[in-house]
Order: C-alpha cells, then structure tokens, then sequence
C-alpha cells in the first residue's frame, strides 16, 4: 500500500502544481513566458502520450510526429469552415483513426523493426501531405486570425493535464498491467490468456489522439503549416530522448524530462545550438547507461533509502 501511495501522491502534487502554475501563468506572465509555457505543455502532453504505448508497452515509436502532423493537417484543412473546437475534434478523430489503422499492421513487429517501421510510416505520411500540396499548387497554408498566445496557452495545459491523467490511469489500471506483461515478456503474457493484440491496438490509439490536438496548438501559434516542420521527425526524437531523461514507468517521468530539457533549451539553444545538442547527445547516454530509470525512477529510489 505504501508504494502504492507514494506515487499517487507524486501524481497529484505535481497535478497541482501545474494547475497553480498555469493560473499564475495566464495572470501574469509577458507574451516571452507564455510561449515558454506554451511549449512546455506541448512536450509535457505528447511524452505522456507516446508513455502509454512505447513506456508501458516497450513498443518504442519513432513516428509519433505523424499524429502530430496529422491533426495539425485535419485542422488547418477544416480552418474557417467550423468552429476552432470542432477543428480540435476532428483532429483528434482522425489522429485516432490513423493509429486504429495501421496498428495492426505495424504492431506485428517488435522491436527494432518497429522502430523502424514507425519511422518509416511518419517518413511515408509526410511525402504524401507534401505531395498532395504540391498537386493543388500549395506549398505552405496560413492562418489567419488564430487564438491570441493566452487561448492557446490555457488549450495547452489542458491537453498536458489530460495526457498526465490518462498515462496516469492507465498506468494504475488493468490495462496497465496488461502492457507491463506484454514489455516483461509479450510471448509468456500471450500464453497465460492476456489480450496482447487487442491492448496494444487500444494503447496506440490513445498515445494517438491528443498529440493530433497537439498539432493544432503548434500550427496555430505559428500561424502557417508547412509539411517538413510539423511532421518532422525531430519531433519524435525528442519525445524519445524527454521520455529516456524523465523515467518511462510512470506519468510523472516525463514531466520531469520536459520541464529538465526546455529549461536546457531556453538556456543554450539560442547562444549556442551545437553545444546544446552535443549536451542533449551527452545525457541521452549518461541516462541510457548510468540511470536507465531516468530522472523519476532516480528520485524514488532515493526516496525509498531516505
């Protein structure tokens, strides 16, 4: 019970204080601090998102920027014909039914394969946006009149609160422990009557859904969609590498490695790019082979000793 208490208790107080954060944020904070917040809550809801397939399951994607490009698509295509919600909606929808697409297919594979396989399908989705823009004659969209930085703000912490609950939730839940099975051994959860087709269709699915959300916030602070940026796979990198730094095996893992590695950016990126990717390239192996628990699973055993 204890250890169970101890984690939900990290769980809430790290809830409340985002919501603490984000009420002082949006009262008082300059246009400088809402952006920081803004991409801070970004990151925070899509590595608690990608947390439930790939930290749960040990499915590790390296395509999770097509569902970001995917709702930031659905939703620049629907702009000024519905309502901005509905564009959030229809986003979401469509980010979820691509997953519940090619989940059956690309999770056949483990692995490596995988990983590679999420890649390429990211690679694969991107080249056909860019095309089929290029076939109508567009190579970049506007918007125009978008929500000012504070409506997109506030959107972003509700879609990183969101992503919190659910990983948390599902972390805590029956299917939960289904993935766990499936990431100890998926073969020996298969033969004792675990579901494993079935839960990691669910799994990819909802790691899905607010990361389409998630493109609308990012394409609509910008102001423009471009295919190459938004379906980056810089973006599906840096998931992995937020995910590593924080902790995989819980909710609060990934909190920390976002708010850990914005802090780096805002401090080296603009002085000094190169350095700040050398250090990024630096702590992905420091963590990989000296905390392979990340940031979270480092504080809790700290935490147990004490």
């Amino acid at each position: 019970m204890i250890r169970q208490r101890r984690p939900a208790r990290v769980s809430a107080g790290i809830l409340l204080a985002g919501l603490v954060a984000t009420a002082a944020v949006a009262g008082l904070a300059g246009n400088a601090t809402l952006a920081f917040a803004t991409n801070l809550a970004c990151w925070i809801a899509l590595t608690e998102s990608w947390l439930i397939l790939s930290g749960y399951a040990g499915y590790i994607s390296l395509g999770h920027a097509v569902f970001v490009g995917t709702g930031a698509y659905v939703f620049v295509l629907t702009w000024g014909m519905i309502p901005v919600w509905q564009g959030f909606l229809a986003a979401a929808s469509a980010s979820g039914l691509l997953a519940c697409l090619i989940g059956l297919p690309c999770l056949r594979v483990r692995g490596p394969y995988f990983v590679i396989l999420t890649l390429g399908v990211a690679e694969l989705a991107k080249n056909i946006v860019i095309n089929i823009e290029a076939s109508l004659g567009m190579f970049g969209r506007l918007l125009m009149d978008g929500p000012g930085p504070r409506p997109l703000f506030l959107l972003a912490c509700g879609l990183a609160a969101a992503a919190f609950v659910l990983s948390y939730a599902v972390r805590h839940s029956r299917l939960g422990i289904g993935l766990l099975a499936i990431r100890e051994n998926e073969t020996a959860a298969e033969m004792t009557g675990v579901p494993t087709v079935r839960l990691k269709i669910v799994a990819f699915v909802l790691s899905a859904i607010i990361p389409g959300m998630v493109g609308c916030v990012m394409v609509a602070r910008s102001g423009y969609f471009e295919p190459l940026q938004i379906f980056s796979p810089q973006i599906s990198l840096t998931i992995v590498t937020t995910c590593i730094i924080g902790g995989i095996d819980d909710a609060p893992g990934p909190v920390l490695g976002a708010v850990f590695l914005n802090l780096l950016s805002q401090a080296l990126w603009e002085k000094a790019p190169q350095l700040y990717m050398v250090i990024l390239g630096v702590l992905l192996i420091a963590f990989v082979l000296k905390m392979p628990d990340g940031l979270y699973g480092w504080l809790m055993r700290r935490r147990r000793v004490a």
